[in-house]
């Protein structure tokens, strides 16, 4: 469940490993629980001006200075195995790879940088190996392909409320599109010994179409306009390493790089006339400010019997903020248990906690470009909470 606390806006990830059980045919379904308690503090509007084409958003100071940020999600998955002969596996699955939902609300002072964010995907994908013997093990070639699908939304103030409406901005967004996945891969099944390396494509989103509601801001003539831009959901190069340390003993790890700086500022265009915010300019944009994410993770299982085995992992995942944000490092404590009342099925229950360390995010300039000039805040260390139940069929 690793991935539910990864930085940027990871969610569920990629994950083949049903790819590789040694079933003919294999089914499973996950389902995981995030709970991030993650509370801002300090806030300050930094940006109190009261001209709208100037970027400027009203004075909020005299609201709260705190607020919760997060919202607890769902992550779920769903894949389907088939192996035909000794040497070639198929498997074709249903994710959320990406998401992120922060919800402050409109009554602290930072209500000019953030009301409500979310994002949201559907993954949809085919995934083959072929493998054949090499010395005491097999070695295995992985490709696939995969069609991705995004939406979501942003609500910020644009100018404080009056007579004529809240002064509350709403950006719209969705967008598709594909992408591929190769890796190679390396089992010994005598010592439960797997390694394997997988690269997922970037997935372009080249024509990401919505709206800019701006039907509660009278001073900027309260229009609803039609907006587009484009941006990459991000590459991602991943190592998964397993071996028998001992009878009913097992060592695991995986390190993970995913290419989120490319997640800087993505702008949006409109070309309405005479709509004030309509020209050569963006009308607005998604500030992110992202850097490159790691993960590394680490842990034992054991075998206590036929029935029942455990596991136990540690995580760091290094933050994507780089002083605009709130995505700073995160460390992780997992446990599961797997329960297996036939050869055919097999029940999984996990569970895990979480720091999210503290930070603050202010006005910053990343790569020449200026971050977080509408609020100040900061946050202490957080807890995550998760639990994620799995059920598998084979036969």
């Amino acid at each position: 469940m690793t991935p539910a606390f990864a930085g940027g806006l990871e969610r569920g990830g990629y994950n083949i490993d049903l790819l590789f059980d040694s079933s003919r045919f294999a089914a499973e379904s996950t389902a995981t629980f995030v709970a991030p308690q993650r509370k801002l503090k300090n806030a300050r509007d930094t940006n109190t001006g009261n001209n709208p084409l100037l970027g400027q958003n009203g004075d909020n100071n005299n609201l709260s200075s705190s607020t919760d940020d997060s919202e607890n999600y769902w992550v779920p998955r769903v894949g389907l195995k088939a192996g035909f002969g000794d040497a070639t596996d198929c498997m074709v699955d249903y994710s959320q790879p990406w998401g992120a939902h922060t919800k402050p609300g409109r009554n602290w002072a930072g209500v000019n940088e953030n009301i409500e964010t979310k994002v949201e995907s559907d993954n949809y994908a085919l995934t083959c190996s072929y493998k054949f013997d090499v010395g005491q093990g097999q070695l295995r070639f992985i490709g696939g392909g995969f069609y991705q699908e995004l939406s979501g939304f942003k609500e910020r103030q644009v100018l404080p409320a009056n007579i004529l409406g809240t002064g509350v901005g709403r950006l719209d967004l969705k967008g598709d599109g594909w992408g591929w996945r190769a890796g190679i891969a390396y089992e010994i099944p005598e010592y439960a010994l797997r390694a394997s390396l997988v690269y997922n494509s970037e997935v372009k989103l080249n024509d990401i179409t919505g709206t800019l509601n701006l039907s509660q801001v009278a001073a900027l003539g309260g229009p609803v306009v039609p907006v587009s831009g484009s941006q990459a959901m991000p590459d991602t190069l991943e190592f998964k390493f397993q071996t028998g340390i001992a009878p009913g003993w097992l060592a695991l790890g995986s390190v993970k790089w995913v290419d989120w700086s490319q997640f800087s500022k993505v702008p949006f265009y409109c070309s309405t006339a005479g709509v004030p915010i309509c020209g050569a300019n963006p009308a607005t944009s998604l500030d992110l400010g992202y850097r490159d994410g790691w993960t590394i993770s680490g842990g034992v299982g054991h075998k206590f019997n036929d029935q029942w085995s455990g596991a136990v992992t540690v995580t760091w995942d290094r933050g994507t903020s780089q002083g605009f944000g709130t995505q700073t490092d995160t460390w992780t404590l997992g446990t599961g248990v797997s329960y297996s009342p036939t050869e055919n099925v097999e029940l999984r229950l996990a569970g895990a906690l979480g720091i999210l360390t503290s930070g603050s995010s202010g006005l910053t300039t990343i790569n020449g470009q200026v971050y977080g000039n509408d609020a100040s805040y900061s946050f202490g260390n957080d807890l995550v909470a998760a639990v994620s139940t799995s059920l598998k069929v084979k036969f």
